[in-house]
């Protein structure tokens, strides 16, 4: 036969090798020692299988120590004879195709750059860690500033700082902890929690210190630091992957934190339910469920209504109202914000156009009246702005000197040179560009004096109770005064009083819009005030 087999008999109850093949003594099971080792294994299932009715078996056999392990496929065959004392012992050795799929599941498990367990090993790990019912947690430590790194100085020098990384953080693990890479620039370490919480809490602080120290790299020194999030396992039966998830959604808000976040379930629900909502205001874009709503803009020094703000609003079709403060992040986020943007820049010159219609005939500034819309940055930056706008105007036939583009600083400081560009292309057609939310965020003079913006919007912020606060009443004077300045009409938001109104007005302020001269208003009540003025 080609394969090693051999003819097994009981002697005295216990099994003895009557006969062999040339392949078995070939296979090194000829010699004493291999027999007894071979026979002490397979004795009692040898003898099970002659008390049995079965004419023949078969099961793995994992014969020698771990140094030189032997993996049989081990069949056991016996004559018609019922009570027969003898049986064939046929073995399949497996030994090759063992190692070849341990060295392929080693190399499918583990990081071909850092030689660390990748996501796959990882999680592994992780399950073995559940299996074994010890309280333990994930850490995840993302770089900071990696992707920058590898595009300016290539992928080499990336490489070699994640190698250097990957052994700055082994060596802050203590020897039962387990470390793996699970993304590009991310590392998960998987803890035994022995005491309390705390003990990853501190694992945190030791990573951070690991990575405070310049990394010297072939050509270069550099500063990289990592945001760290931690998820504690909740039970014995929970996924290896849902962990590692959780500990990722954590590092997400330790970025934006600036400190290490630990994962928290609500944290999660409110995740989900913004997937949701994204969901729904996708299908409310597509369904023209949306609405605008119009605030008006006074001239203080007249009290008129002058302009309108268009105010995005949204009620779905259960009547349930959502709050711009809910939804309008989310468009942000997803991207919705440009059909959303759009849309409302198309709905509000239409509407500025109908209500030019029905001031036909009428005296004042009825047929004058401006719109503001507020423009993303996000939409600024994924948008061809100055064509979308111009096709607007030019269906509705409104002049571009009627519409009010409202940009955050942030917006505008963000990518100064190109925002420029856009903002010229805008004044190409005319509109009005002004900066909302003045004195909130990071600007630079030096863009207020080189950008073509005509009017700072003053935070809500500052005006609120700025009767009785002098600090705020001083930052209401200092921007009206730069304003001034640099040619600049001014808008105060949040003018809740009549004096609040006044003492705008008093310090030069151009409009004011706020809850004293009316909140958002539907279109019919927003032209009911624009005839009362006529």
């Amino acid at each position: 036969m080609a394969i090693p087999a051999a003819e097994i008999v009981l002697a005295s109850g216990q099994p003895a090798v009557l006969h062999a093949n040339e392949a078995f003594r070939r296979a090194g099971l000829g010699d004493r020692n291999a027999q007894a080792l071979l026979l002490e294994e397979l004795g009692d299932r040898i003898a099970l299988f002659l008390d049995s009715a079965h004419r023949s078996v078969e099961f793995s056999l994992t014969l020698g120590d771990v140094i030189d392990c032997r993996y049989f496929q081990v069949t056991l065959t016996r004559p018609a004879e019922v009570d027969a004392v003898s049986c064939i012992l046929m073995l399949v050795d497996h030994t090759a195709r063992h190692h070849t799929e341990r060295s392929l599941r080693r190399e499918m498990t583990t990081d071909s750059l850092t030689g660390l367990p990748n996501r796959q090993g990882f999680g592994d790990l992780i399950e073995a860690m559940m299996e074994s019912g010890h309280r333990h947690a994930v850490l995840v430590i993302d770089l900071n500033r990696f992707g920058r790194l590898n595009a300016c100085m290539g992928s080499l020098v990336a490489d070699e700082l994640l190698i250097t990384v990957a052994r700055r953080l082994k060596g802050a693990l203590r020897t039962r902890d387990s470390i793996g890479r699970i993304g590009g620039n991310e590392f998960g370490i998987l803890m035994r929690i022995d005491e309390g919480k705390e003990e990853a809490h501190n694992l945190a602080e030791r990573l951070d210190r690991a990575l405070r120290a310049p990394f010297r790299l072939t050509d270069f020194e550099v500063n990289v630091e990592g945001s760290v999030g931690i998820a504690f396992n909740a039970d014995r039966d929970g996924d290896a992957e849902e962990l590692i998830r959780h500990a990722q959604f954590a590092v997400k808000h330790a970025k934006a934190a600036g400190r290490t976040q630990v994962y928290h379930p609500h944290a999660f629900t409110i995740a989900r339910e913004q997937f949701a909502l994204e969901t729904a205001l996708r299908r409310a874009i597509e369904q023209e469920e949306l609405h605008l709503a119009y605030q008006p803009i006074c001239d203080l020094s007249s009290g008129k209504v002058v302009a309108f703000e268009a105010l995005a609003r949204w009620r779905d079709a259960e009547g349930r109202e959502h709050s711009p403060v809910d939804f309008i992040p989310v468009a942000e986020e997803s991207g919705l914000i440009v059909p959303l943007g759009r849309w409302a820049v198309n709905q509000a010159v239409a509407q500025l156009a109908e209500w030019d219609r029905a001031a036909l005939g009428m005296s004042g500034n009825a047929g004058v009246m401006r719109m503001s819309v507020n423009v993303s940055a996000i939409q600024l930056q994924r948008d061809d702005i100055a064509s979308m706008i111009d096709a607007a105007l030019a269906r509705s036939g409104i002049a571009g000197d009627r519409l009010t583009l409202e940009l955050t600083e942030s917006t505008i400081v963000g990518d100064p040179a190109r925002v420029s560009n856009i903002m010229d292309a805008l004044k190409a057609l005319g509109t009005t560009i002004a900066m909302d939310d003045f004195g909130t965020g990071y600007s630079n003079l030096a863009y207020l004096q080189k950008l073509p913006i005509d009017i700072l919007k003053i935070d809500r912020s500052f005006v609120n109770g700025m009767l009785a606060d002098r600090d705020k009443l001083a930052i209401v004077r200092a921007i009206l005064g730069l304003a001034q300045a640099l040619g600049m009409k001014t808008t105060a938001e949040g003018i809740e009083t009549v004096e609040l109104g006044q003492t705008m007005a008093a310090l030069g302020c151009t409009f004011g819009q706020g809850f004293h001269y009316a909140r958002p208003l539907d279109p019919d009540a927003a032209w009911a005030m624009i005839a009362n003025q006529a």
